[in-house]
């Protein structure tokens, strides 16, 4: 460390990096204030962030269902012939269960598939109500049935489920129930 003269008297310098006099540290009860707010933040964020989770799978789910239907009866105009969505636990033949969870498909008349849908994740359910366990949409678009579809958590986790309702004119309708807490 060097020294500077400053008219005859000793002035320590202070080294370059060094500390500086008003620098202070983070003290414990700052640091315990710090750990206690993002604890009561995160007990806050956690439900919020599962909903909006559960809200995500379901709409997509549902979304994909919703799809399946509308393409069904598009192509059951567009080739002037029936076409039918089924469930199916392969994705190549239609299975005579109503399980809609394991997967869906598309089939013509002759039995080929034109699209395929794999099962819904873990721990969700589409259940169907309605008349038949298959929807067949005729070449002007209507259906052989009506049918219900909810969509849903099979262990809640929030009130939340989707709701595809399908008439037998052939048109379909998404609708976001908040109001439940159980899983048909």
């Amino acid at each position: 460390m060097g020294y500077l003269a400053n008219k005859g008297s000793s002035v320590r310098a202070r080294p370059a990096g060094g500390p500086a006099c008003n620098e202070r540290g983070v003290t414990l009860v700052e640091l315990l204030f710090a750990i206690m707010v993002i604890a009561i933040l995160t007990v806050i964020a956690i439900p919020s962030f599962r909903d909006a989770t559960l809200s995500g799978r379901l709409s997509a789910i549902s979304s994909d269902l919703y799809t399946s239907v509308q393409l069904a009866r598009s192509e059951a105009i567009k080739s002037n012939a029936t076409r039918t969505l089924c469930t199916s636990s392969d994705g190549l033949t239609c299975a005579s269960s109503t399980a809609w969870g394991q997967g869906w498909i598309i089939i013509d008349g002759a039995g080929n598939v034109l699209q395929s849908q794999p099962a819904v994740p873990t721990g969700y359910k589409v259940v169907q109500s309605g008349a038949a366990a298959n929807l067949s949409f005729q070449p002007i678009g209507v259906g052989s049935s009506s049918a219900t579809f909810t969509i849903c958590r099979d262990t809640p986790i929030g009130n939340q489920n989707r709701v595809i309702s399908v008439l037998a004119t052939g048109s379909a309708s998404v609708k976001r129930n908040d109001n439940t807490t159980t899983c048909p």
